[in-house]
């Protein structure tokens, strides 16, 4: 938990500017990652690959985030050199995918009839699919599905109490490895009962990138949740059964406990008393995806934190990564009398754990209930090493599932034992090069919660990056990359930017002109009408302008003790009542700060994809008392607005919006004081 009840005031103003890990008076973290992703100039250009149809549950579902199009969780190509993919729905379908187009080629639920359970419990069902690296020669594949255990008379090779659902491991040899159709055998080869409705076993796959004669090849990885019994679960921190912990086993094999799968000698913990074979690294709570680098052979995981911390590990063998005594790269408070889970800076002996190489928190609303789902869940990726799009190479793409947002960091960057890696959040493009969100194009015919895009990642065999959504059950390839708000502004230079009579502000008297400074000396007040700037004056020289582009070198005077401090940027000017503006400050923890915002005859509305819907924006723009350049880009003809800080080349804000198409420019502020003395306008007249 990163915020109490009751915080002392210094503790959260120091917290604004930046002081890492801000502590209450007990001692407990409430802001566990004060650095947010950071925007990205890159953008992903997304193409539709493939659209599926609507499933349901079995049975019916108790949780509308269940209420998806269809619950597809991921793609993959079959290793055979047949350009098919495949893709599994929750719900109980495995589809091939060819030239785009979806049939279904296993119905898992029906092969395994009423026990089938899918209906609670977001990763229940059909949950994941890997094919044997010699696909095309055995005809072989795995899957994982959850069964309800009133309905099943199968006892699980290893359970927790009070068993409410089991994960059951199958292999299935298909007859015709090359037929559209499953025609085949199955058997089971693990069976492990969960004590609650969540984190089980959340993906199973074969490093893809082991080749015949390695030790790793032909070896299956599972990722096995601690079953979602609560905080208090010690389980993932014990080595004698397999809940909280990644597993590597030879599917092929017979060495273990129930004769069906084999124990790889090379694993960390074979042979060694009251330890499992089967473990290879462990202490998570929800390990939810991983992959490999196929240039390096580094594994990496994503893994759901509880209220707090989402973190991407690099695995290695015999590896502990804390659940539940750690949480991110704290100490987890598991205190039973403690109302809400706290976080604590780890002892000065702290020893035998691994951290994060890349790590965002959860940032809640203030008056947060801290017993309930803030909905901050990691999707973990893949580093790009495909050939089509080399402004990706050697980048880790991931995301976050609930709100869609895609990051990326550099490979290079996620070093064990280091600070963890910066996160940058990618900009989104259609293939004609509109700017999206993923809520925009997951969003249209989705049921259930529209604000939630359930986003997972895949690729294929040439290392090509696919992004999914349940929302809608729809898949689209990223098929190029574009630099957002990259568009020329034109060439129409504004002369004279700083002569006092070349300013038109809201109160004269309020504003100091002196040639070489445009000053707002005194605060303004709240008027009349809609919420919007107090106080601005705007430049009334030169022609209206379109396309724009305001290079401003702008101070705060407020002092820098006073954290909502802010100047503002004027763009898009058409009267008092239409108008956008850039509002930079030392605080981004509240909805009208540090943001992209229009006034169109109503209070102001934020634009900027920055802002997470809850408690944070882009990363303070200015914390201290000297001059900072603020450039702010304003495409009309696409929507695309960037603001930048200091000569960054990757925006510190971005927005669309196609509401005003031309406008004047202004400074100001809403109740600070400021100046600039530089102020550059380029731009295209408008018609």
């Amino acid at each position: 938990m990163r915020r109490l009840v009751a915080l002392a005031a210094t503790l959260l103003l120091s917290t604004l500017v930046g002081v890492p890990a801000a502590q209450a008076a007990d001692g407990a973290v409430y802001d566990p990652v004060p650095t947010e992703p950071v925007a990205s100039k890159l953008g992903l250009v997304l193409s539709e690959y493939a659209r599926f149809p609507q499933s349901f549950t079995q049975p019916p579902l108790e949780d509308q985030r269940l209420n998806r199009i269809a619950r597809i969780n991921t793609i993959m190509e079959l290793p055979d050199g047949s350009g098919r993919r495949a893709v599994p729905d929750l719900n109980g379908n495995l589809y091939l995918v060819e030239n785009g187009v979806p049939h279904v080629y296993l119905d898992v639920r029906a092969t395994f009839g009423a026990p089938f359970f899918s209906g609670k419990g977001l990763g229940q069902g059909f949950g994941y699919v890997t094919f044997h690296p010699d696909f095309k020669r055995n005809g072989v594949f795995y899957t994982i599905h959850t069964e309800d255990p009133l309905l099943t008379g199968a006892v699980p090779d290893y359970a927790q109490p009070n068993v409410q659902y089991h994960g059951v491991i199958n292999e299935w040899t298909a007859t015709d490895p090359a037929a559209g159709t499953f025609s085949g055998t199955h058997r089971e080869i693990l069976r492990i009962g969960f004590g609650g409705r969540i984190h089980g076993i959340q993906e199973i796959n074969f490093n893809p990138y082991a080749k015949r004669g390695d030790a790793d090849y032909g070896l299956l990885y599972l990722a096995v949740g601690d079953g979602g019994v609560g905080v208090g679960n010690t389980d993932p921190q014990n080595l004698a059964i397999p809940h909280g912990k990644l597993l590597r086993i030879d599917p092929r094999g017979t060495n273990a406990p129930n004769g069906k799968y084999g124990i790889p000698v090379g694993n960390p913990f074979v042979g060694q008393a009251g330890k499992r074979g089967e473990i290879y690294a462990y202490g998570f709570r929800d390990p939810h995806r991983f992959s490999w680098d196929k240039a390096t052979g580094a594994l990496y995981l994503g893994h759901i934190g509880e209220h707090a911390v989402e973190s991407i590990y690099e695995v290695r063998p015999g590896d502990n990564f804390g659940w539940s005594d750690r949480e991110g790269r704290y100490v987890f408070d598991r205190t039973p009398a403690t109302p809400c889970d706290r976080l604590f800076p780890l002892p000065a002996d702290d020893a035998g754990y691994q951290y994060p190489v890349a790590e965002y928190d959860h940032n809640p609303a203030p008056g947060w209930n801290c017993t309930s789902d803030v909905g901050v869940a990691v999707a973990g990726g893949f580093v790009y090493r495909g050939s089509a799009i080399p402004a990706l190479k050697g980048k880790y793409i991931f995301g976050d599932l609930v709100s869609g947002w895609v990051f990326y960091t550099e490979a290079s960057e996620m070093k064990r034992g280091q600070a963890p890696a910066t996160i940058h959040r990618l900009n989104l493009f259609t293939a004609p090069g509109t700017p999206i969100r993923m809520q925009d194009i997951s969003g249209p015919g989705s049921v259930g919660d529209p604000n939630r895009v359930d986003l997972r990642f895949g690729t294929d065999r040439s290392g090509e990056l696919y992004i999914l959504a349940k929302a809608n059950g729809r898949i689209w390839k990223v098929t190029g990359t574009r630099t957002f708000a990259a568009g020329p502004v034109g060439t129409t230079r504004g002369k004279d930017t700083l002569r006092p009579t070349n300013w038109r502000p809201v109160t004269p008297s309020k504003w100091q002109f002196t040639g070489r400074e445009v000053i707002l000396a005194e605060a303004g007040v709240e008027r009349p009408g809609p919420r919007r700037p107090f106080e601005y004056a705007i430049l009334t020289a030169g022609p209206v302008l379109s396309s724009v582009e305001i290079k401003a070198n702008v101070r705060l005077d407020t002092p820098v003790e006073i954290t909502n401090r802010d100047v503002i940027i004027v763009f898009g000017y058409r009267s008092d009542t239409e108008f956008y503006y850039a509002h930079v400050s030392t605080d981004n923890t509240i909805l009208p700060h540090n943001g992209i915002f229009k006034v169109n005859n109503a209070d102001r509305e934020r634009l900027d994809y920055q802002w997470n819907g809850r408690s944070r924006g882009a990363n303070p723009a200015i914390t201290d008392s000297d001059y900072h350049q603020v450039r702010v880009k304003h495409l009309p003809a696409t929507g695309e607005i960037a603001v930048y800080l200091d000569g960054s080349k990757d925006p510190l804000m971005t927005a669309r919006d196609t509401t005003f198409g031309s406008g004047r420019v202004g400074f100001g502020s809403f109740d600070n004081v400021g100046r600039t003395n530089s102020f550059q306008v380029t731009g295209t007249p408008a018609a």
